[in-house]
């Protein structure tokens, strides 16, 4: 098996669900002789691929992620709007307090 073995096989499962195999803008990648990496998590500014090499995350879900992957303060305001039951779909503290 090759180093990238875990990318090229996300890659081409991607590759029968997705236009071009991705589902964002990195298929730009192949315009400039390269695969778009399969990334499998973040923390912090970083972000790793399936095949463990990590990276400066840049792009940061192009905005919503400006304050890093798996921030802790972030992550702790979802658990407990998770736990709270999540998505009403009607008027609540949480969406009161976010409008104010």
């Amino acid at each position: 098996m090759t180093r990238r073995s875990d990318s090229a096989a996300w890659r081409d499962r991607a590759a029968k669900l997705f236009p071009g195999g991705v589902n964002s803008p990195v298929r730009a990648y192949r315009a400039v002789g390269g695969e778009p990496p399969i990334m499998v998590r973040g923390q912090g500014p970083f972000v790793w691929d399936a095949d463990g090499d990590r990276y400066i995350d840049y792009v940061g879900a192009f905005g919503p992620l400006m304050l890093g992957h798996a921030n802790p303060r972030v992550v702790e305001a979802i658990r407990k709007a998770i736990e709270a039951g999540g998505s009403f779909g009607a008027t609540s503290p949480l969406r009161s307090g976010l409008a104010n």
